[in-house]
Formats: structure tokens, sequence, C-alpha cells
């Protein structure tokens, strides 16, 4: 047995939204949060019972004040880590399309950023490794 195993496995979705100029919204965590200060693709924890792609369009309208479609959304690609009190799991969907201007609800600030520039933004540990992902497929 793993000292990992006994710790709870927490689902989180997360969308990288791409404007026409093919900049990535990023979103910096605000103070009083674990891991403040640190940049981060926006999303959120997937309540009992709800779907992935429900549970980001319900975290996309309290964050960002934007609508989305789940036709929009395409599955990506995942990550999973573990951090010390649980391991996360986080699927990153990509959207290009949305209806509403994009306003910082719950965070410190936002930024769109040039995929090759993602890099130059300090992230949490299970943010950062899918920065290369779309470095490479954007």
């Amino acid at each position: 047995m793993t000292e990992t195993s006994s710790i709870p496995t927490v689902l989180v979705v997360a969308v990288a939204l791409i404007d026409v100029d093919g900049r990535v919204l990023i979103a910096k965590r605000p103070e009083g949060k674990q891991l403040a200060g640190l940049w981060e693709f926006p999303g959120g924890k997937v309540e009992p019972g709800e779907r992935p792609e429900a549970a980001l369009i319900r975290e996309l309208r309290e964050e960002l004040g934007i609508e989305v479609n789940e036709s929009c959304l395409a599955p990506f690609v995942f990550a999973s880590h573990a951090y010390e009190n649980f391991h996360l799991l986080m699927p990153l969907y990509l959207c290009r399309r949305w209806s509403g201007v994009v306003v910082a609800n719950e965070h410190a600030a936002l930024a769109w950023v040039k995929p090759a520039k993602l890099s130059d933004y300090p992230m949490p540990p299970a943010d950062a490794p899918l920065v290369a992902w779309l470095r490479d497929m954007i």
C-alpha cells in the first residue's frame, strides 16, 4: 500500500478559453485561498452527482460571467497530481466560443496569454504540465 492511497481523489474541471487571437485565458488565485497568487486555468470542483461538463459550465458562469454551450467544450488532456492532502484529477477542456464578456468575479486578475508565454506565469503543480500540451497544440 502506498502512502498516497489513503488520500481522497478530488475531481476538478478546467478550461482553456481561446480567443480569436489564439490567446488562452488564465486566472490569478485570490488572497486567502490555497495556492493564492498562482495562475490557473478557470474551472472548479465537480459536485457529487454532477457531470464534468455541467460543472464547468456552472463554474464559468460563476467565476467569469460567461455562458458556454456544452457542444463548445472539447475534452483535451488531463492532469493527475498528488497534493499533500488529496489527489487531484483535472480534465482540461478547450473552448473557443462563449457568450458574454469575461470578468474576474472570483479571481484577483485575469490575463489573455499566448501559449508560448504561459510558462512565464507561476502556476499550481497540477496546471503547469498542461502548458506544454497547449503550446504544442494551439
